[in-house]
């Protein structure tokens, strides 16, 4: 097939406006009302001092696989560049979008590429098969039991008392899903790092509903073969 034939992605932000018009139909304008003040309050937030930034270095932690079997990080990277994918959980509708569009259209592009990807969440080794199992994932979904990880790199954060009430009258709790029983979850972030586990891309999205886009992740990989400018 040629390109010109090859389908356009779609993009993250596309489908997640499709899906909140379905979504804020369904539960309500009260309960809309909630996640939209939760979502401009963490804009108006931004993203923490302490967050993880260009030029860090990523530190090793032990992680959980689906099975439940632990597995350092840097032995599920490798000796190669990788992506880090941190999100919230399977739970999260943005999540799964995220993640299936990564599966489709940044795990080819990164293949060709020699370059590892590896989603990570707080979650329990049933909530990561979960996520799994939801985008039909075809790269490593590990938990980070208890945000260690996560609060490490400065990315720590947990849904307001009003959003987590909401969640419980759709169903749900999120601590039920998280591996130590904390609501503690990632902002959803997005990072790229060099054989030596050096930061060059680090993407912090206080708002939960916006993700790096597919393309953003290529353009920082193939970054790290461009030489510095002179």
């Amino acid at each position: 097939m040629s390109n010109a034939d090859s389908p356009i992605p779609t993009r993250i932000a596309d489908q997640v406006t499709e899906f909140n018009e379905g979504f804020n139909a369904e539960i309500g304008a009260d309960a809309t009302r909630v996640f939209d003040d939760e979502q401009s309050g963490l804009r108006d937030s931004g993203v923490p001092a302490a967050a993880v930034r260009v030029g860090d270095t990523i530190v090793d932690a032990t992680l959980v696989t689906t099975a439940g079997d632990e597995v350092s990080l840097s032995e599920t990277v490798g000796e190669g560049p990788a992506v880090l994918v941190f999100y919230r959980g399977a739970w999260c509708p943005y999540c799964n979008l995220t993640l299936k569009t990564y599966q489709a259209d940044l795990l080819p592009q990164l293949r060709e590429r020699g370059v590892a990807l590896v989603a990570i969440s707080p979650q329990t080794p049933e909530g990561s098969e979960r996520s799994v199992a939801n985008g039909g994932l075809e790269f490593p979904v590990l938990s980070d039991p208890g945000n260690v990880l996560v609060r490490a790199l400065g990315i720590q954060t947990e849904p307001v008392a009003a959003a987590r009430a909401v969640h419980s009258d759709l169903g749900f709790d999120v601590a039920d899903s998280n591996a130590d029983a904390t609501a503690d979850v990632p902002f959803p972030t997005v990072l790229v790092v060099d054989r030596d586990g050096k930061v060059v891309f680090a993407d912090v999205h206080v708002d939960y509903t916006t993700r790096t886009e597919v393309d953003e992740v290529v353009a920082a990989v193939d970054a790290l073969d461009t030489p510095p400018a002179s």
